[in-house]
This record gives C-alpha cells, sequence and structure tokens, in this order.
C-alpha cells in the first residue's frame, strides 16, 4: 500500500467516525423513534434522586436502572424549580416542632401531595411499587 492510499482510507475512516453520531444526533432530535423529552435536569439532581431512591427501595443492580426509570418519569412531568420544591416539602412534611411548621400549611400539604402521587406514578410504570395485597392472593 502507498502512503497515499493510507491516507486516503485514514480520511474516510475519520469521515465515517465523525458522521455517524451526528446522524445519531439528528435521529434521535426528532426522530419518529425519539422519546419524550421533558425537563432537564441537572445530572446532579438526577443522581442524587436515584442514590436516595437506593438507600430506600435496596442497593439491587435493577434498582439502578428502575430509580433511573423513575427520576425520568417525574422529568418528563415537572419543571426541576416545581421538583426541587415538591420533594423539599414531601421530604419534611413529617419534620416535627416549630421548625417543621411551614411543611404543614395548606400549600405545602397540597404540594406535597402532588408528589407523592406523581412519584407513585413513576414506581408502578418503573417497576419499584410494593405489589398491592390483592395481587398477592
Amino acid at each position: 500500500m502507498t502512503s497515499r492510499y493510507r491516507a486516503r482510507m485514514a480520511v474516510a475512516a475519520f469521515a465515517c467516525v465523525a458522521v455517524i453520531p451526528l446522524r445519531a444526533s439528528a435521529a434521535d432530535a426528532g426522530g419518529a423513534n425519539a422519546p419524550a423529552k421533558g425537563y432537564d435536569y441537572p445530572t446532579q439532581g438526577r443522581v442524587e434522586y436515584v442514590l436516595g431512591c437506593m438507600d430506600e427501595k435496596g442497593h439491587d443492580f435493577a434498582n439502578v436502572y428502575k430509580c433511573s426509570c423513575t427520576i425520568d418519569k417525574i422529568a418528563a412531568a415537572l419543571p426541576y424549580d416545581d421538583y426541587v420544591e415538591q420533594m423539599t416539602f414531601s421530604k419534611y412534611a413529617t419534620l416535627g416542632g416549630e421548625g417543621g411548621n411551614e411543611f404543614r400549611v395548606d400549600r405545602a400539604r397540597a404540594q406535597t401531595k402532588k408528589y407523592r402521587a406523581l412519584q407513585e406514578e413513576a414506581y408502578q410504570a418503573c417497576g419499584l411499587a410494593k405489589p398491592s395485597p390483592s395481587a398477592s392472593k
């Protein structure tokens, strides 16, 4: 092989490698099989959710996927700022004493209820929900 032939092959290989990701990105951006985008959550927020979910549901490898699925479902339905607010109210809803007063007002209770309903729906969709007693009979 000549050096000229090798150079052409290298350029052709580079072009293929450079074009394939661009085509895949274009397909993901607007193709028929593109997933619903939802809202953009910071990676740190997603990771914190998955780790907390795994603390609650167990550190099985399958739960990495199930908990990731859950935060994806939540992100598809709720803007990040609303998620943070609702999750915070939900997390501290049972905080006792004077410090917990602001988490027990009507608005906080409504936000907690919305978040827990959305989370339960996501758990169901992602296989994290506890089976109902009637389903085990």
